[in-house]
Formats: C-alpha cells, sequence, structure tokens
C-alpha cells in the first residue's frame, strides 16, 4: 500500500546518500587535507627551502627572498582559508544527507501528521471501549452479586429476630458493609463510564450528575446534535471533576454548568461556581489531568479563579473525535 511504497521510496534515497557520500566524502577529504598541507608547505618554505632536492622550478628561483616571500603568504593564506574550506565540505555532505534523507515533501509531512492523529484517536477510543467494557462486567458481575447479597442480609436482619444479639449485631454490620460496599461499587462505575452517557446522550448523564451534586446546581444544555462518544465522556468528566472540587475545596453554595454549542463543529462546557476561588491548573491533579485528557482530543480549557471568587471552567471540544 502506500506505507510500503514510502519506505520503498525511503530505502532508495537512503541508497543514494551512501553511494554518492562514498563518491563525495573522499573527494572532500581530499581537498581539506590539499589545502592544510599545502597551507603548511608553503608557509614554512624558508625554513626547509634548503633541502629541497631542486633550486629552481618551471623558471622560478625558490631561494630568492622575494619568491619564499610570496610562497609564505601563500601558505599563510592558505591556513586560513583551510577551516572555511572544512566546514564547506561538511556543509555539502549536511545538503545531500538533507536532500537525500529528510521527507520529500510538505504533502509527506502532513500525511505523517495525519496518521499520528489517526492513531492517537485510535488509542483513545480504545481506552474509553475498555473503559465502558470494564463497567459493564462490573455492573453485570460484581455490582448484581452485590445486591443479591445486601437484599439477602437485609432479610436475614428484617426476619431473624430471635437470634441470639451477637448474631444479630454480625447480621446487622454484614449488611451495612454490603450496602456501604455496593454504593462504593456504583460510585467507581460512574466515574468509569456511566451507562446512561452511551444509552441516553450527554444531557441525561450530566442531569444525573448535577443532581447528585453535593452542592446545588443549576444545568442547561443546548446542543442541536449529539457529539461523539468520546467527546461526550470527555464533557462529562469535565462536569464531575468541576463538582467534586467545588464540593471538596470552594465552599461553594451554587453552581451553573452550561453546555452550549457556538458552532456546528464546536461544543462549550462552562461550570461556574461562587465559591472562594484560588484554583489553579498547576495546583493539584485533577485540573491538571482534565487538561490533559482535554488536549488529547484537540480542545481547549481555560480556567478563572482569582481569590475570593468566583471559579469558571470553560472547555471547548470538537464534535467528533
Amino acid at each position: 500500500g502506500w506505507w510500503a511504497g514510502q519506505r520503498s521510496a525511503a530505502l532508495w534515497r537512503a541508497i543514494g546518500y551512501h553511494l554518492l557520500a562514498a563518491i563525495v566524502g573522499p573527494l572532500s577529504a581530499v581537498a581539506v587535507l590539499a589545502v592544510w598541507c599545502a597551507g603548511l608547505v608553503l608557509a614554512t618554505m624558508p625554513l626547509h627551502h634548503r633541502w629541497l632536492r631542486r633550486d629552481v622550478v618551471h623558471g622560478v628561483a625558490l631561494h630568492e627572498p622575494a619568491v619564499l616571500a610570496a610562497t609564505t603568504v601563500a601558505g599563510v593564506l592558505l591556513l586560513l582559508a583551510a577551516p572555511w574550506v572544512s566546514r564547506g565540505a561538511a556543509a555539502l555532505d549536511l545538503s545531500v544527507a538533507r536532500a537525500l534523507l529528510e521527507p520529500r515533501s510538505h504533502a509527506e509531512l502532513t500525511r505523517q501528521v495525519a496518521s499520528l492523529a489517526s492513531s492517537r484517536a485510535e488509542v483513545i477510543a480504545a481506552t474509553d471501549n475498555e473503559r465502558r467494557r470494564i463497567e459493564r462486567d462490573l455492573h453485570d458481575g460484581a455490582q448484581q452479586r452485590l445486591v443479591s447479597l445486601a437484599m439477602n442480609l437485609g432479610i436475614a436482619r428484617a426476619g431473624l429476630t430471635d437470634l441470639p444479639t451477637p448474631a444479630r449485631d454480625a447480621i446487622v454490620n454484614a449488611h451495612e458493609e454490603a450496602k456501604q460496599a455496593l454504593a462504593e461499587l456504583r460510585g467507581f462505575v460512574r466515574g468509569l463510564h456511566p451507562a446512561v452517557l452511551e444509552d441516553l446522550g450527554l444531557d441525561a448523564a450530566l442531569s444525573g450528575l448535577t443532581a447528585r451534586s453535593a452542592v446545588p446546581a443549576r444545568l442547561t444544555v443546548d446542543l442541536s446534535r449529539r457529539p461523539g462518544a468520546t467527546i461526550e465522556a470527555v464533557a462529562y468528566f469535565v462536569v464531575s471533576e468541576a463538582l467534586t472540587n467545588a464540593a471538596r475545596h470552594a465552599g461553594a453554595s451554587r453552581i451553573d454548568v452550561t453546555v452550549t454549542q457556538p458552532s456546528p463543529e464546536r461544543i462549550r462546557v462552562r461550570v461556574a461556581d461562587d465559591g472562594r476561588g484560588g484554583a489553579r491548573i498547576d495546583a493539584g491533579t485533577g485540573i491538571r489531568g482534565l487538561a490533559q485528557r482535554v488536549g488529547s482530543v484537540d480542545g481547549t480549557l481555560e480556567l478563572s479563579s482569582p481569590a475570593g471568587g468566583p471559579t469558571v471552567v470553560v472547555v471547548e471540544l470538537p464534535c467528533e473525535s
């Protein structure tokens, strides 16, 4: 396919680079070595011209002061130029490498970016699918068993009134522990991926979330169409984390949650509370984790939380991911 063709083209470019480098490299090395050697020989001509086998070369007397001075100047100039020649040889090799080994065009870079974006989207979708699978397994397995256990203990607690006090206390404690474990498991399952989000959509899931909020929350949802499943999950967890933070840290008495669609391609989630403020993205793992999750689907998160409040979280997400 296309990828195999790209790999083949890259392979041939790499082979071409090595073949050309086998020619250009030695020639560049010879040129650099020749400049350094010639410069050194000519610059030191006054010191060793007496030991030359010939005093005259092509009619030029090498022992003449003017000739020695000229050769010395030429040698010094060559030595000064030698570093530039060396840099030029290195630049030539780098240019050949870039021409043959770098991506050939902007279109190829664009295709690579698109491939990476597609891979990232597949990873995110696979993660959300795995969350949904775990939620279904817990809901249909462990949660149902705990419901059955709590019901049986409740029946025993109500019916076995003539048991000794230690036995009755054990049944009562077991019943309460079972109910607490069931409540914690339900909370954990909702935190993974609420089933209502998949079945009924974001509006219904947020309605249940705000209804369970420890701080009175008002919800407004105005969407012209349903976003993708991944975007719905991100929006849900943004609101969930914001409600949790407002209840635990802000001391808020009211929360307003608004979900709108300013354009066909984007949705906006705004959560505002009247708490004490002072929240920062880098202050804890909750909001920072949300920012990372929002960024993973090419969304943006803005946080405004001056000291004294209010705290406003605004998230914009693409409708599809």
